[in-house]
């Protein structure tokens, strides 16, 4: 696994208005040219990966600790509409090891990554952390 600079490319630009921040600019890749994506929630379920990237995403289990998995409301009628949904799950850095959240790594292409950035709503942002597994993975926080 490779961590490298992303040079002269803004995934937050690309990506917007649906993606307001990214954490770092740097590619998380796992070999073959695919970037690891911890999917705690819709990324994991067949239809959405149809929907979103054409095809069914094989994935391995994870955990991503030091984050809690809440629910929140969604303040904003257009971001409900878009996505069918009044309520959201949203991670939250808590920083306790006791805190964990179960997951799926999917590995996708540099396009599909871009595609999982259009998909999810402005309420978050994509952030590089490091699983249980010792995989260094994109997720979706709270932005």
């Amino acid at each position: 696994m490779t961590v490298r600079a992303l040079p002269g490319r803004n995934l937050a630009r690309r990506a917007a208005p649906r993606l307001r921040h990214v954490s770092s600019l740097v590619r998380v890749t796992v070999g073959s040219g695919t970037e690891a994506l911890f999917s705690y929630a819709k990324l994991q379920l067949a239809e959405v990966q149809l929907d979103t990237f054409g095809h069914r995403v094989d994935g391995t289990e994870d955990v991503l600790a030091g984050y809690r998995l809440e629910w929140i409301d969604a303040a904003d009628e257009r971001v409900a509409h878009l996505s069918g949904h009044d309520r959201y799950p949203m991670l939250r850095r808590t920083d306790d090891p006791n805190d964990r959240v179960f997951g799926r790594v999917l590995h996708l292409t540099p396009e599909e990554i871009d595609a999982a950035d259009e998909y999810e709503v402005s309420l978050y942002r994509r952030a590089s952390v490091l699983l249980a597994s010792g995989i260094r993975a994109w997720v979706y926080v709270a932005a």
